[in-house]
């Protein structure tokens, strides 16, 4: 594996995507215990499934420890994208030439005004790379692609309705105690799971559909990064001056 270095020094301790070492290949599903409101999981609990919710489990550290650990592979389709850690360690991987990743976004989402933000930086930052891993599109009826997860070295997949986002993970805020905990003033999440699977199976038929998700997106007009910033920035209306009136008008 190529040596690692991101921009940012790691955000946290399940951040690791600066050491090579720390990999996915003896993961089991009792290494995220500890981000569980409980910290620990029932007696009876699967080794295949566990579900995890926002606002109650730690998810944005949940996403960060398997995804910062990929040394093979990684398929991902994730419909909100709106969170610069996450989007910094995908980045990472997509200048390390021992892992393959393919990333499919939303096309309508992507012309928000967050998510716009990071995918530009990351244009403007590394365009050959940018273009060579990420793909905007739709679904392959042209509808909006809503799937929120991914398959991370054949091993562990992740699913559900939690989008990258603050809300959408429910981003933890430390405490004056050095802990992460769902409260406080500033703490907000909706009410989303994330689901991480184990099971071979489960794994092998979503990450193919993964990839079906991005070969059909990828043949759709306009889908790499390059086409869309090049024409969504056509489209974008001009900014109207801070003098101009405004009338009521109907429809």
């Amino acid at each position: 594996m190529a040596t690692r270095k991101t921009g940012k020094s790691a955000v946290s301790a399940s951040n690791v995507i600066n050491d090579p070492k720390q990999t996915l290949q003896t993961f089991r599903l009792t290494n995220l215990e500890q981000y569980t409101s409980e910290g620990a999981y029932s007696a009876n609990a699967s080794s295949d499934v566990h579900l995890f919710y926002v606002g109650r489990d730690d998810v944005h550290d949940i996403l960060k420890y398997i995804i910062s650990r990929v040394s093979i592979s990684l398929y991902i389709n994730m419909y909100g994208y709106d969170d610069s850690e996450l989007n910094d360690i995908l980045m990472t991987l997509a200048v390390d030439p021992s892992v393959t990743m393919l990333v499919t976004l939303d096309r309508s989402q992507a012309k928000g005004v967050a998510e716009a933000g990071i995918l530009n930086a990351d244009f403007v930052k590394d365009a050959a790379d940018f273009n060579t891993h990420f793909i905007i599109g739709e679904s392959p009826t042209h509808q909006i692609s809503h799937t929120k997860g991914f398959v991370a070295d054949g091993r562990v997949a992740v699913e559900g309705s939690t989008n990258w986002s603050t809300t959408g993970e429910g981003i933890f805020v430390v405490g004056a105690d050095g802990k992460a905990a769902a409260s406080g003033p500033k703490f907000k999440a909706q009410n989303n799971t994330a689901c991480v699977i184990t099971d071979p199976d489960t794994i092998t038929r979503f990450q193919t559909e993964l990839i079906r998700e991005h070969m059909a997106a990828q043949s759709q007009p306009n889908s790499s990064p390059a086409e869309f910033f090049a024409n969504f920035k056509e489209k974008s209306p001009a900014k109207t001056s801070a003098k101009t009136s405004t009338k009521k008008t109907t429809s």
